[in-house]
């Protein structure tokens, strides 16, 4: 009985999620999803790389290579849903992990007017806000999953911003993967451009979050004049 509530208990589930996510970045020194997709036969082989493109989300593999397979592979067509939605599949399985897992154990421990700030924005304006961090070029993809899912956003908002946010970002690496053969091709530069404009914007957004860094949050007791509590002491929204 005492076992059994031990494992139960948050930090268990804590350590259990540190666990899953530290195996699965080792798996990649034992498998590539761009070679076991292309070894999967016919039609199968698209819903194998959906499902290898979110294993390898999971696995922190960078996004933009996996967008760049999926082009090389299926072409820009197909490349963009499959990525897409290989996206938004990797992206609610760590969200899963994230809710199921470490939230109970992590959200007492968000301390810090930033900290605050952020909760509350995800937990209020879940799609808004995720949409958002999707959108910015430069923020970890994983940060995004796992602060939402410590957070009250709700799943479908969060998925649905996931897949919009996700879209311009992996349309022009899926772009590129396809017409890699011909480097003159306007694809290939228009592509390229895009790529050269998201890293530019990631650039000047550091520079900004770095000068603003001590802006003007709302504080601890200025959220509590709102009606915002922290999360130590605000029960968690039910899931839609």
């Amino acid at each position: 009985m005492n076992l059994s509530r031990a494992a139960r208990a948050p930090w268990a589930r804590l350590a259990l999620l540190v666990l899953i996510l530290a195996g699965a970045a080792a798996s990649l020194l034992c498998w590539d999803p761009r070679q076991l997709a292309t070894a999967v036969p016919g039609a199968w082989r698209a819903p194998a790389f959906v499902l290898l493109f979110a294993l390898g989300t999971l696995a922190f593999l960078p996004k933009p290579a996996l967008n760049v397979a999926a082009g090389v592979l299926f072409g820009a067509r197909w490349g963009v849903p499959l990525a897409v939605l290989g996206t938004t599949a990797g992206a609610a399985l760590a969200f899963g992990l994230g809710r199921s897992l470490g939230q109970r154990a992590l959200r007492p421990l968000l301390r810090g007017r930033v900290l605050l700030a952020l909760d509350r924005g995800l937990t209020e304006h879940g799609f808004r806000n995720v949409l958002l961090l999707r959108l910015v070029p430069g923020v970890p993809f994983q940060a995004v999953n796992l602060g939402a899912a410590l957070s009250g956003t709700r799943v479908r908002p969060y998925l649905a911003a996931t897949a919009l946010g996700v879209l311009p970002g992996t349309a022009a690496y899926v772009v590129a993967g396809a017409s890699a053969g011909s480097p003159t091709s306007p694809a290939f530069l228009a592509s390229g451009a895009v790529i050269l404009g998201l890293g530019a914007l990631s650039l000047a957004g550091a520079w900004r979050a770095r000068r603003r860094t001590s802006a003007a949050e709302p504080s601890v007791g200025q959220t509590a004049e709102r009606g915002y509590l922290p999360p130590a002491t605000r029960q968690i929204a039910p899931e839609a």
